[in-house]
């Protein structure tokens, strides 16, 4: 399944279907297996209206035309389709393309609601914010499984499957510990069950990024934005009471220092950025953030203001980063935020925001 930033957006257009009508309505495409340099790897997915349109384009090289026209023929057909384009098929259009990598596609119609249980099940787990891993299995004997893959959802005390054999699941089951697959990522492997080869797509399901940003200037409000657009669940926390709302996806609390802990889930998965621009009021909302188990904590200011921060808290960890942000030259409130903002994702995703050039590491995660 999509990274988590992208599963919201894949998640409402699959919910907003109309799967009731006897045809097809759209169809699913998931990248399976890569080789070579693909823009996206497997477990990448992307959704095909009938009319073609997309949620979640698998873009930039990978061959899309060809494969949503595939979509649209395996609607009309109401059967699920394994296309493979590489040396040994469909190159021309990975020639056209200018794409140097091969890659796979299990392309699944979808014509009825039972289709889509394997995303509410997803869904709950991120509610939850709850990891869990998630098998597909999409061929056996080298073709695809029917209409739409058998799956299995795992996650802490939870577990969906539509798998019907009960041996077959098991053998599931023992394939999918967590630490065997890529943080983030997926992998194929292949299990023979009662004289059948069964093709299965292990992926890890990660909660979605939550940014906490505690302020309420301009910039704060930016930030927010842009978290929101990068797929983050995004919450702004006031320093002065008001009402509580959400706007345009991003929601809005009040809460004190020492209320914050209490009533704001604070996880592994969660960045948070203080910025009230008051160094007191800095230094209180820190405090108790330290004792959380959040992945970054970012504080806003000048060197000085800095210095003042970590000479109050002397035992802070490498989450601690102030001034918070990469050094791009930012001045305006809108690069501040973008500062911030990419800092975080090169922590998250384990890279040092080098520039490209410099670096020699795959350049997708």
């Amino acid at each position: 399944m999509n990274v988590a930033q992208e599963f919201d957006s894949l998640y409402r257009a699959a919910k907003a279907l109309t799967l009731d009508r006897g045809r097809g309505e759209a169809a699913l495409v998931t990248i399976t297996r890569t080789r070579g340099s693909t823009f996206r790897r497997a477990g990448a997915s992307m959704l095909v209206h009938r009319d073609g349109s997309m949620v979640c384009e698998l873009s930039g090289g990978c061959p899309q035309r060809d494969i949503v026209l595939r979509a649209q023929h395996a609607m009309e057909c109401a059967e699920g389709a394994l296309v493979a384009y590489g040396r040994d098929s469909n190159y021309d259009v990975m020639i056209e393309t200018g794409c140097g990598g091969e890659l796979e596609v299990l392309i699944e119609p979808w014509h009825e609601a039972e289709d889509l249980q394997f995303l509410d099940a997803i869904a709950a787990l991120h509610a939850r914010r709850t990891p869990g891993v998630m098998a597909s299995l999409f061929a056996v004997d080298g073709g695809a499984i029917g209409r739409r893959p058998m799956r299995l959802v795992q996650g802490s005390g939870s577990l969906w499957t539509n798998i019907g054999q009960a041996a077959l699941k098991q053998q599931v089951l023992a394939n999918l510990p967590m630490q065997a697959i890529p943080t983030g990522g997926a992998i194929t492997q292949q299990m023979d069950n009662q004289g059948q080869r069964y093709d299965a797509l292990l992926e890890t399901l990660r909660p979605p990024h939550a940014l906490l940003i505690v302020g309420d200037s301009a910039g704060a409000n930016l930030l927010a934005q842009l978290g929101h657009q990068l797929g983050w669940r995004t919450t702004v926390v006031s320093t002065r009471e008001s009402a509580e709302r959400a706007t345009d996806g991003v929601q809005r609390v009040y809460k004190t220092p020492v209320a914050l802990l209490s009533d704001v889930l604070l996880d592994s998965q969660t960045s948070v950025v203080v910025m009230t621009h008051r160094l007191e009021l800095d230094l209180a909302y820190v405090a108790p953030l330290l004792a959380t188990p959040v992945r970054y904590i970012g504080v806003i200011g000048s060197r000085q203001r800095a210095d003042q921060v970590r000479a109050a808290f002397p035992h802070a960890d490498d989450r601690l980063h102030v001034p918070a942000g990469l050094d791009i030259g930012s001045e305006t409130p809108q690069e501040i935020a973008l500062a911030i903002a990419a800092e975080i994702l090169a922590l998250r995703h384990g890279r040092s925001g080098d520039s490209l050039v410099h670096t020699q590491t795959s350049i997708h995660p």
